[in-house]
């Protein structure tokens, strides 16, 4: 009698977009590519097999509430689980009793998030079109980021029995505020010791929330001539020394990312329903995660052909910080052979002093997002992967902003957002303080949401379009309100 190698039984692997790098199956702690040399960069990423993927496209029809169950045979940790001997309904008894557990720390587990439409919205900013807004300020800890920590902590449970290490091992985040308390939840429920390293200046309020979830807060200063961000150095000091990436950051645990892809494969399920399609969506991006999430979603919709086309992804940063612009713009100049649309940007390669916010040529940046094809955009991305340090780098000045989550000093994951945006047709928008302010107000006075102005600051990009009248009224439009207001 033959067996089915382990390694193939699963429709889906971890591989290193940098060097190919294929996690093997049974590895309990597929995090980082072990070929990581601080030059490449080196990100486990997600693939499927559509061929194999056939029956998790029930999950599209499917009325579970719980999206990690309704969307878990697309998911890396199910695929795993099935292959070393779970069973579905071992699985399932899992992911209930930690919704159960989670429940009890923060009042609800995670469900379906609402994805409606908004006209009091797209009146209040003078757009013809539809806008949709999905409303994550109601989900586990109130914002998006539950989703991401969920996903990891499923993993762990699930692998424990492989290795009882990590049953044991200290988890760690760097975070200033909805990224840390969703660790903190997730880890309280779990029964998991948390580090989280914040920002010096974090909010004496979080901290005192994160403490009462017992987490272990340590504030982390800017030490003289250290670039990036002080909390990311040190967690990253804290990984060395053996405590496991319980982050929001794709390139620290490559599982991070599908977590959150339940968002994107909700939309899906959600357009499905209502018999609609999107034109565009709005994402806002500190360290990337959301949207790289997002985007590997939509992906996954593609390949499954269960949605027609990928809408266009613009995804917008502060005028404070926008190392993802600035990534995008070498990209685009190695593609194009010519200048990119914003001499701030590229002017900021090097820093001759402080950067300043892009000029806008949005016929431009249309043009030139509009003519590149996905062989062209991989082609260039190959080369950006390998010279790393020649697109993304550590923001040079500290920044700030109304927008405080999305102040990261590197888009961690934004080799694969960089593509998302190249082969949708989008490209990335750099928005002020005003505009940020703008949207908040908007937002709230409008859809009586309770969105923050991180959570809010995608709209920041569609009122930056829609005053160009760059967008044509019978688009319809997304947007993610991702964080919800504290007080």
């Amino acid at each position: 009698m033959t067996t089915t190698p382990i390694e193939t039984r699963a429709a889906t692997s971890m591989v290193c977009n940098a060097c190919g790098y294929v996690a093997p199956l049974t590895d309990p702690r597929p995090f980082r590519c072990p070929n990581a040399d601080g030059k490449a960069d080196h990100v486990l990423k997600r693939r499927i097999d559509p061929r194999r993927l056939a029956n998790a496209i029930d999950a599209f029809g499917d009325r579970e509430p719980d999206p990690f169950i309704r969307y878990r045979r697309l998911t890396h940790t199910w695929q795993t689980a099935m292959a070393v001997g779970m069973t579905d309904g071992e699985y399932v008894d899992l992911v209930r009793d930690l919704e159960r557990r989670i429940a009890a720390v923060a009042g609800s587990g995670f469900n379906v998030t609402p994805f409606e439409r908004q006209p009091g919205l797209a009146s209040a900013i003078g757009f013809g079109g539809d806008i949709l807004v999905k409303n994550e300020t109601g989900n586990v800890s109130g914002s998006h980021k539950g989703r991401h920590l969920m996903g990891v902590m499923l993993w762990l449970l699930i692998m424990e029995r492989r290795d009882a290490d990590l049953a044991h091992a200290r988890l760690a985040i760097a975070s200033c505020g909805n990224a840390a308390l969703a660790a903190a939840t997730v880890a309280r429920a779990a029964g998991r010791e948390l580090d989280v390293f914040v920002p010096s200046d974090a909010s004496d309020v979080v901290v005192a929330q994160l403490e009462e979830l017992g987490a272990h807060v340590t504030r982390c200063p800017r030490r003289p001539h250290e670039a990036g961000d002080p909390s990311y150095l040190r967690f990253r000091e804290a990984v060395a020394a053996g405590a496991l990436p319980f982050t929001c950051q794709g390139n620290e645990n490559g599982l991070v990312i599908e977590g959150c892809q339940t968002l994107g494969w909700e939309i899906a399920s959600q357009l499905i329903a209502s018999r609609r399609t999107v034109d565009r969506i709005f994402i806002q991006v500190g360290g990337g995660a959301l949207a790289s999430a997002v985007i590997s979603a939509f992906d996954d919709l593609s390949a499954l052909q269960i949605l027609p086309h990928m809408p266009r992804i613009h995804c917008v940063q502060t005028a404070s910080a926008f190392p993802l612009r600035r990534a995008y713009d070498h990209v685009i100049a190695r593609i194009t052979g010519d200048a990119s649309p914003s001499e701030a940007a590229r002017a900021a390669h090097g820093f001759p002093g402080r950067a300043s916010e892009p000029a806008e040529d949005f016929d431009c940046m249309d043009e030139i997002a509009s003519r590149i094809t996905a062989a062209e955009a991989d082609e260039q991305l190959r080369y950006a992967i390998a010279h790393r340090g020649e697109f993304m780098w550590p923001w040079e000045t500290v920044p700030s902003s109304v927008a405080h989550g999305i102040l990261d000093d590197e888009t961690y994951d934004w080799a694969a957002v960089v593509r998302g945006m190249l082969v949708s047709g989008g490209y990335p928008l750099v928005v002020s303080e005003e505009q940020l302010i703008r949207a908040n107000r908007v937002a709230v006075e409008s859809t009586g949401i309770p969105v923050d102005p991180t959570g809010s600051s995608g709209l920041a990009g569609v009122l930056e379009l829609v005053e160009h009248e760059c967008i044509d009224p019978d688009e319809t439009l997304a947007v993610l309100f991702t964080g919800r207001k504290r007080s």
